[in-house]
């Protein structure tokens, strides 16, 4: 490689705008498997960056380096905000994860984790399954979420978090969490997203859901007699909740004045394109729960889980997650400001503590 092209590829990665004082940024190849991917380590102040893999078909490698630069920086956020000992890393596979993705990727992608010596610890995520995470966990033991590690697929637990979080955010708009009668939007019908969806019907609510995979929008129409949106219309329909569960950044200056919803609140990373979004919701009078904040569980389950299968203290810590939403949106109106700026500085000040500590 020659200086400039030495040059190039550098700026490109230190001074890409989601760049926020990384500690590590792994590039992974392998040719035999044909794995390509991102490990990116944000902050391990509070201890070993813990985040999950997502396998995506990125239409270029700077997509998926946004996407893991994002992720990362989300998951410190999130576990310091759940109250964890844990720092925050992600890791994405540049692949098809229904035609590309084989155990023999999966397993390559553990031994470059097992490289880091323990400073990221990897789980499911978009795209992975419990069997896959079996694969890595072949390779290395810096993995969650195996039956190994306590309680296997961590999905229930993310989906449970959402689920309480959509009460204490109908709370705090309606003055009551009962669901009976409220028209939700699901965006996403994978493992979290239809989870959420039961929990909703058995609670009473009117369903309408979306995804790009027709099949999981058949299994929730005939499960819950559900209605049906195209996906990049779900956030436009008439509802009084608006539950996005697919991919980040779906909350933008274009969708942000079409959401008819009095509030957002849903198990998606990295909803909100910008800060400016956010404000933008806010002035509109629609609630957001912040992502990091509600869709906690599935973390909170891969770290606090033990052999066993007790989940008692997992449950307690994710219902919880209610309580911290309930917390963040009083302050935020005390304060006149959005609750994602306070979720912010709830874990900020919770870093600031750890590092003086």
């Amino acid at each position: 490689m020659n200086a400039l092209h030495s040059t190039i590829r550098h700026s490109a990665v230190f001074d890409h705008p989601e760049m926020d004082d990384h500690e590590n940024v792994v590039f992974v190849r392998d040719r035999d498997t044909g794995l390509s991917a991102i490990i990116a380590v944000h902050d391990t102040t509070l201890g070993p960056a813990l985040g999950g893999c997502r396998v995506w078909p990125y239409g270029n490698p700077f997509d998926a380096l946004t996407d893991a630069l994002r992720l990362s920086r989300g998951m410190t956020y999130k576990n310091a905000l759940a109250g964890l000992d844990l720092g925050g890393g992600k890791a994405v596979i540049i692949a098809d994860p229904r035609k590309d993705k084989t155990a023999g990727m999966m397993e390559a992608f553990g031994r470059h984790v097992d490289r880091l010596s323990g400073t990221y610890i990897t789980a499911e995520d978009v795209g992975v399954s419990p069997q896959d995470m079996e694969a890595v966990a072949r390779q290395t033991k810096h993995v969650r979420g195996t039956s190994a590690t306590g309680l296997g697929d961590p999905s229930p637990y993310t989906a449970l978090g959402v689920f309480e979080g959509i009460r204490a955010s109908v709370r705090h708009v309606f003055g009551t969490d009962n669901l009976e009668g409220r028209t939700v939007s699901v965006q996403g019908l994978g493992h979290v997203g239809f989870d959420v969806a039961c929990r909703l019907h058995e609670a009473g609510a009117g369903l309408i859901v979306s995804d790009i995979h027709a099949p999981a929008v058949l299994r929730a129409v005939e499960a819950f007699g559900a209605a049906t949106a195209d996906p990049a219309q779900a956030h436009m329909v008439e509802a009084d909740i608006f539950v996005p569960c697919a991919l980040g950044a779906g909350l933008n200056a274009t969708t942000v004045p079409q959401i008819q919803a009095r509030i957002v609140a849903g198990a998606a990373n990295n909803q909100l394109q910008t800060p400016g979004d956010g404000v933008a919701l806010k002035k509109r009078g629609i609630l957001y729960a912040p992502d990091y904040a509600i869709n906690a569980g599935g973390v909170i389950s891969i770290a606090l889980a033990t052999p066993g299968g007790d989940d008692a203290l997992v449950r307690e810590k994710t219902i919880a997650i209610g309580d911290t939403l309930a917390a963040i949106f009083e302050r935020a109106s005390a304060e006149e400001t959005t609750p994602e700026a306070i979720a912010d500085a709830m874990a900020e000040e919770r870093l600031a503590q750890s590092a003086k500590d």
